[in-house]
């Protein structure tokens, strides 16, 4: 079986990987944050093409924001699909939620050897996860710039907007920059709430059609593991055959072996037995035959009738 790469070269060219994107993102988002003259020449090349579009972005911000969201939304969800696979993001998840479930088992049925052959998975799978999520990205590198060029137009549009709130069911006059969880504006937050769904919609759909035509599922192939030689047991030394162990029993004798006969057809019927011979001219009472031996119990026994007496 071919080795592949360590697990720690498999991390670093992982890591490596997922941290171009992000160094890229920073370069961009940096000049952003420090120069306003930045993000104010975004937000207008931004609204010199949207506000034709939407003519009606100064009356109603409700649907604006629902249509430039659900743009963006639908935008961004095409193009991170371009760059994953989503076969291979099902297989991943599905691996992982596996180790995490026979990891738990292990944990309750308090087996340290389980344990540590899935902790050992885990660490296997951590390269692919890195990877994975520098591809999930690696789309933001090419769409950064517009949103936050979007963003920027928004953000100028609702300080200029002719009313400074919007009207909900628990809160009549809630306004556009009312903080929500001490974190984002409320408009944000009204863009977050109506793009969403649509871009998860979409998302579904994109990975339902993409499990259709996959080349996997066309050819109906199995996903090949590549971790499971980790799962295998490691095999015991073939047992010696009889003859060897018949050899083995002689050479090592009763005492070593620790066989020692129990019933009295196993004994031997010579050795230093402790018994004293019967007295010379003892004759059996029930036969009168001279053979006559004695036990171990310290019996006299005929050899020919196996009668016994003291």
């Amino acid at each position: 079986m071919a080795q592949g790469p360590k697990p720690g070269d498999a991390q670093a060219q992982a890591m490596s990987s997922m941290m171009g994107p992000m160094l890229v993102m920073f370069a961009i988002m940096i000049p952003l944050m420090l120069f306003d003259s930045i993000r104010i020449a975004l937000s207008n090349s931004a609204g010199s093409v949207i506000e034709p579009i939407l003519p009606f972005h100064s009356e109603y911000f409700v649907p604006t924001v629902f249509v430039v969201g659900s743009s963006i939304m639908v935008v961004n969800t095409i193009i991170r699909s371009l760059f994953t696979d989503p076969l291979k993001q099902a297989h991943h998840a599905h691996r992982s939620k596996q180790i995490s479930s026979q990891m738990r088992e292990a944990q309750r049925e308090r087996d340290t050897a389980r344990v540590s052959k899935m902790q050992e998975l885990q660490m296997e799978l951590m390269p692919e996860s890195m990877a994975q999520q520098a591809q999930m990205m690696r789309p933001m590198m090419f769409t950064i710039v517009f949103i936050i060029a979007i963003f920027s137009w928004m953000a100028i549009s609702v300080e200029e907007f002719r009313v400074g709130y919007v009207s909900l069911p628990w809160s009549p006059t809630w306004s556009f920059n009312d903080r929500v969880m001490w974190i984002f504006p409320a408009w944000i937050a009204s863009y977050i709430t109506m793009s969403a769904p649509l871009g998860r919609i979409i998302d579904r759909h994109i990975k339902i059609y993409r499990y259709r035509v996959h080349p996997l599922v066309i050819a109906a192939e199995p996903i090949p593991e590549p971790l499971l030689h980790l799962l295998e047991e490691v095999k015991q030394k073939t047992r010696p055959d009889s003859r060897t162990r018949r050899s083995q029993r002689r050479r090592d004798g009763p005492r070593k072996t620790g066989n020692q006969p129990t019933s009295k057809s196993d004994r031997k019927k010579g050795g230093n037995l402790q018994v004293a011979p019967p007295k010379t001219g003892s004759t059996c009472p029930s036969c009168g035959s001279e053979m006559i031996s004695r036990t171990s119990m310290g019996k006299l026994r005929c050899e020919v009738c196996r009668h016994e007496w003291r």
